[in-house]
């Protein structure tokens, strides 16, 4: 079941110029800041994904973290996490990328994930897909399979999430900006 409807347009705030000149940097703050909104998030994601048969969600640094704990509780799964390179003790996964503004290399603990599991990739935005195909290919290396990605925003014209459903994965998004 769905919680009442909120509004996350309403919620999401925009700063132009950051990080750098010419990116309009779209701010899911305000909405981690509002329970109804985390709630309604999860419980969207919930009813979207009904059906399948979800092993485990990772969650992106940083605010994937977040969005992914709240899915994982709804699916009553665990939860890991890919985080930037040199974050993460022991032996890890990493995969070079490129982001809309540079180059950057992500990773994952080898004992955070098994083979052969159906997994669930969740973060807070979605812009040229850098990040999730990083991440996609560290979950497909050890054997396991992408269920989905789950994003709250997605940025159309950057292409990230056309690109992913191009390749086939399955794309949620919950608030896209042309």
């Amino acid at each position: 079941m769905v919680t009442e409807e909120v509004d996350l347009r309403k919620l999401i705030q925009e700063y132009p110029d950051f990080p750098k000149k010419g990116i309009l940097f779209r701010d899911i703050s305000p909405v981690l800041l509002n329970p109804k909104a985390l709630e309604f998030i999860a419980d969207a994601f919930k009813n979207r994904l009904k059906g399948r048969k979800i092993d485990l969600v990772v969650g992106i640094e940083s605010r994937g973290f977040i969005i992914a704990t709240a899915i994982a509780l709804k699916f009553k799964t665990g939860l890991a996490v890919i985080r930037k390179a040199g974050k993460l003790p022991g032996e890890t996964i990493k995969k070079s990328y490129k982001v809309e503004y540079g180059n950057d290399i992500m990773e994952m603990q080898v004992s955070a994930l098994g083979k052969d599991l159906d997994v669930l990739i969740a973060d807070d935005l979605i812009a040229t897909g850098g990040t999730a195909m990083a991440s996609a290919k560290i979950v497909e290396q050890v054997g396991s399979r992408i269920v989905g990605f789950a994003f709250v925003i997605e940025l159309d014209h950057l292409q990230g999430g056309r690109t992913l459903r191009n390749l086939g994965y399955d794309v949620a998004s919950l608030v896209v900006y042309d």
